[in-house]
């Protein structure tokens, strides 16, 4: 008989502990369907709402797809830092429904960002790779000759990432002078000016074009949604509490 308060994955709580072990699987799921010529990105990954493969399951589906295992690290190394502490402050039931909640704003402002872009990022590129046309007349020409759809559906993100910037969000709204250390940074710092370090960084990344290939404004999202869910827990009493 097993000590399971002794081992490690005995130590971490319930909702934290399958949150991280869910989304090791899914990468293995990846893996072994990407073998078999299967890329579960077109089924579960989030797609832009215009386009033909988008389905509003994947507004949860595609946090549990990660690109790769530095991708995935990351994410579930956060998740194990921060979130474990939170669900015991929050409790099994409210911390799964903030950690979902935060992934789906993500989602959200994602497609909205999306929407309200397309169109100055549509292009069109000529044989070898130049582009032809864009912004309107491309956009034009797309539509034209029925090029958009496949735009559309190119459209695609994944990752824990915003639901992960809701939980550093929520840990220094909850400890906001608890000192942390950054990799190679050897003083502390609040984990409220952390969590507003994190936020302005991705509000410029976002802004400024820089890794375009990263959902920054998915980010923010996260952190835009758990802030008003916390918010709203603070105006109702029920922020902290909870069996765990």
């Amino acid at each position: 008989m097993t000590n399971q308060r002794g081992s490690f994955l005995g130590s971490i709580p319930t909702v934290t502990k399958n949150l991280l072990i869910i989304n090791v699987l899914m990468l293995v799921a990846e893996w072994v369907f990407r073998s078999k010529g299967i890329d579960l990105n077109q089924w579960l990954g989030l797609h832009y709402w215009e386009g033909s493969q988008f389905n509003a399951a994947q507004l949860i589906t595609y946090m549990f797809l990660h690109d790769g295992f530095s991708h995935l690290f990351f994410n579930m190394f956060s998740l194990f830092m921060f979130g474990g502490l939170l669900e015991r402050v929050f409790g099994h039931k409210r911390f799964l429904f903030y950690y979902i909640t935060c992934g789906i704003g993500a989602a959200v402002v994602q497609e909205l960002v999306w929407w309200l872009t397309w169109e100055s990022t549509f292009a069109l590129v000529d044989a070898q790779g130049f582009v032809a046309m864009r912004g309107a007349e491309a956009v034009a020409y797309g539509v034209e000759h029925g090029m958009l759809e496949g735009f559309f559906n190119s459209m695609i993100t994944i990752g824990a990432s915003g639901a992960v910037f809701g939980i550093l969000l929520a840990f220094g709204m909850t400890f906001p002078n608890m000192p942390l250390y950054l990799m190679f940074i050897p003083i502390p710092i609040k984990a409220k000016w952390m969590v507003l370090g994190y936020g302005a960084i991705e509000l410029f990344f976002g802004v400024s074009g820089f890794q375009a290939s990263v959902a920054h404004f998915a980010h923010l999202g996260g952190m835009i949604f758990g802030f008003l869910l916390l918010l709203y827990w603070k105006k109702k009493g029920v922020t902290g509490g909870g069996v765990y």
